[in-house]
């Protein structure tokens, strides 16, 4: 299968960067601010753009963690099974500010289903979206679009874009590869 980096871990950085100064000059302060990370990838890029935005401007906003497994409209396809991780929300997202984090924006239906669960915990005065790589709008089915983006990237629909990153035991980087056949 081919693999073509687009993204180093030095670039990765630099988006994140990127993201944390525009949430930023949006928020003077991260008092009602949270971050929450859609369990895999998200998650490890929420926590980064946690430390970036505490080194830029302290004090840093909290973290969450969200899985959004039993959410999703294709998990009975996953497996007879599904793995369910952990959801982690150590605070109330009544009244917050809710920025969630995801590594690709494709589709718009993982974040749908971030949504929705986010709203079985309470009621946020708001949602927003920082999104590592936007896919652009050619393939979006449902009318989602990031607040926050490190880059937009637009690829052929046999292509797919993968983040890997150290947290998941790789060098980080970001990929277009060809779709295995059905």
């Amino acid at each position: 299968m081919k693999k073509t980096v687009i993204l180093k871990a030095e670039d990765i950085s630099q988006h994140i960067e990127k993201m944390a100064r525009q949430i930023l000059q949006n928020y003077s302060s991260m008092e009602d601010v949270v971050l929450v990370g859609i369990r895999t990838g998200g998650a490890y890029l929420a926590a980064r753009l946690q430390e970036k935005i505490g080194t830029l401007k302290p004090p840093k906003p909290a973290l969450g963690v969200l899985d959004i497994t039993l959410y999703r409209d294709d998990w009975t396809r996953i497996g007879p099974t599904p793995v369910v991780g952990k959801t982690e929300l150590p605070f109330s997202v009544d009244d917050k500010t809710i920025i969630l984090v995801d590594d690709v924006l494709f589709t718009g239906r993982t974040v749908r289903a971030a949504m929705d669960a986010l709203i079985d915990y309470g009621r946020p005065r708001k949602i927003e979206l920082a999104i590592l790589i936007d896919r652009g709008d050619g393939d979006r089915e449902l009318p989602i679009k990031a607040n926050y983006v490190g880059i937009e990237w637009s690829i052929s629909p046999h292509e797919i874009i993968n983040v890997y990153l150290q947290e998941a035991g790789y060098d980080d980087h970001v990929t277009i590869e060809e779709k295995k056949a059905a």
